[in-house]
């Protein structure tokens, strides 16, 4: 039993952390977001572009490439909402 408890315990352990640790912004930029967002509006870096976007704040800007925008499919490629997150603050901060 004490074994059963040992096994269960390590295991939420190691599930809680991997849910815990925070996605890399700009590694998921990197796979999901850059080939769109060097080419097509707003591109990452134009301060204009992303100044009204901005002004949204990111729990409104994540929610929109969440659901998608055409032509961003939703969470724009990314795998999930906290990799979502991560981009869109990444790509927040570097167009600031």
């Amino acid at each position: 039993m004490k074994r059963a408890l040992l096994v269960l315990g390590a295991t939420a352990a190691l599930v809680g952390t991997g849910q815990v640790a925070a996605a890399d912004g700009k590694a998921v930029y990197d796979k999901s977001c850059k080939a769109c967002h060097s080419a097509m509006k707003p591109k990452m870096g134009d301060k204009a572009a992303w100044a009204p976007l901005i002004k949204q704040g990111a729990d409104a800007l994540t929610a929109v490439v969440v659901k998608g925008k055409p032509p961003m499919p939703p969470k724009g490629g990314a795998a999930n909402a906290a990799d979502v997150k991560a981009a869109v603050e990444y790509m927040i901060s570097q167009s600031k």
